[in-house]
C-alpha cells in the first residue's frame, strides 16, 4: 500500500469525527436558541445534540451518493419499480391479480371490507329512500 493512501486512510476517522462534532454543535445551537422560546423545552448539551443528530440519521437515512437517500421504509415506491423492471409482462399481470384479490382493488360496488360500505350485507330491496318513507 502506498504511503499517501495510508495517510488518507488514517485521516478519514478524524474527518468523520470533526464533521459529526460540527453538525452536533450546530444542532445544539439551533435547539438552544430557537426551541426553548417556541416550544418551551429545556436547553440541551453537546452530547444530547449529537444523540439527536444520530437518531435522526438512523430514522430518516443517511442519503447515499447518486440516490435520494432515506430509510428503506421511505423508498418503497423505488423498490417496487425496481422489482417491476425485472418482471416479464406475464409476471406483472399475475402479481397485480394477486394484489387485487388480496386487497380488493378494482371491485366495483364494494367497500374496503369486501361489501358495500353503506348497505352492509342487506339486499337493496330492504332499503327505503326518504321519499318512500315520507309517503307512508
Amino acid at each position: 500500500m502506498n504511503i499517501k493512501n495510508r495517510k488518507k486512510l488514517f485521516l478519514i476517522p478524524f474527518g468523520i469525527a470533526a464533521i459529526l462534532a460540527l453538525v452536533s454543535y450546530v444542532v445544539m445551537q439551533l435547539w438552544n436558541h430557537l426551541l426553548p422560546e417556541i416550544l418551551h423545552v429545556g436547553a440541551i448539551t453537546f452530547w444530547q445534540a449529537m444523540g439527536i443528530f444520530i437518531l435522526s440519521k438512523i430514522l430518516f437515512g443517511f442519503g447515499g451518493k447518486g440516490g435520494p437517500g432515506g430509510a428503506p421504509w421511505m423508498r418503497r415506491k423505488q423498490m417496487m419499480e425496481e422489482r417491476f423492471r425485472g418482471m416479464s409482462p406475464e409476471e406483472r399481470d399475475h402479481f397485480k391479480a394477486q394484489w387485487k384479490d388480496r386487497c380488493g382493488w378494482g371491485r366495483k360496488g364494494e367497500g374496503w371490507m369486501g361489501r358495500d360500505a353503506f348497505k352492509g350485507d342487506k339486499p337493496e330491496a330492504q332499503f327505503e329512500t326518504k321519499e318512500e318513507k315520507s309517503k307512508e
